[in-house]
């Protein structure tokens, strides 16, 4: 008998009617791929929650295994760039939407995909990072190539009690931006303040349309809600 891994399966029938199990997969039902990785920790995104509830199109193949990101240790490689027992990270590249995720205690994908995992930070480590906190960077990164640093002035976080908006918080805090918070829960104050936050403002004080030509509030922005904003 082969050996057995337990994962996550979303489903479809013919009706388009989608259901959620666990069970038991082999190697063989994995995808193609020439890195095989044993998944140590993963998160639970908003894209994830989507797929798995059914709420919007995320996932664009039946079966399918979800979850976007995560670190894990490989099993057996065929890459030129991987070998048994390299620990490694993985996030996007249509993982968990057009090719099996992450929710599974194994997975395979192309090495080509993968990237090495930080010496020092364990899997779990990686993961409490994660997809949202590497986006949050990429936001970061945007706004250092736009020019706007901190002496440009004060910069605002939509969203930022969530996953992206509290890393964001964080990072430009650190790197000595006067950040302004934004966001629909008031009891998440103080945990905004302990991030970073020098100001924490109502998300409903961006909830209308802006005037033209109104006068300029921020230097820049982490826009992790979108509409009006």
């Amino acid at each position: 008998m082969p050996e057995t891994f337990k994962a996550i399966l979303v489903s479809r029938d013919a009706e388009k009617k989608q259901s959620v199990a666990i069970t038991d997969l082999t190697e063989a039902d994995l995808m193609e791929g020439d890195v095989t990785v044993a998944v140590e920790a993963t998160t639970v995104n908003y894209k994830d929650g989507l797929a798995i509830s059914g709420k919007a199109p995320v996932i664009r193949r039946w079966p399918l295994v979800p979850g976007i990101d995560f670190a894990g240790t490989v099993i057996s490689s065929s890459h030129a760039d991987w070998r048994t027992g390299d620990k490694v990270i993985l996030n996007g590249w249509g993982v968990g939407e057009t090719h099996f995720g992450a929710y599974a205690e194994r997975t395979r994908v192309k090495g080509d995909w993968l990237v090495p995992l930080p010496q020092g930070m364990s899997p779990h480590d990686a993961m409490a990072v994660g997809t949202a906190g590497y986006t949050a960077m990429l936001c970061v990164i945007a706004l250092e190539r736009h020019g706007i640093v901190p002496e440009r002035g004060p910069v605002v976080v939509t969203g930022a009690a969530g996953g992206v908006g509290s890393v964001a918080v964080s990072i430009l805090s650190s790197l000595g931006y006067h950040v302004i918070a934004s966001t629909g829960r008031s009891g998440e104050s103080p945990y905004l303040t302990d991030l970073g936050a020098s100001e924490v403002i109502s998300r409903d004080e961006l909830a209308q349309p802006a005037k033209p030509l109104a006068k300029e509030r921020w230097a820049g922005g982490v826009d992790a809600v979108g509409s009006h904003t």
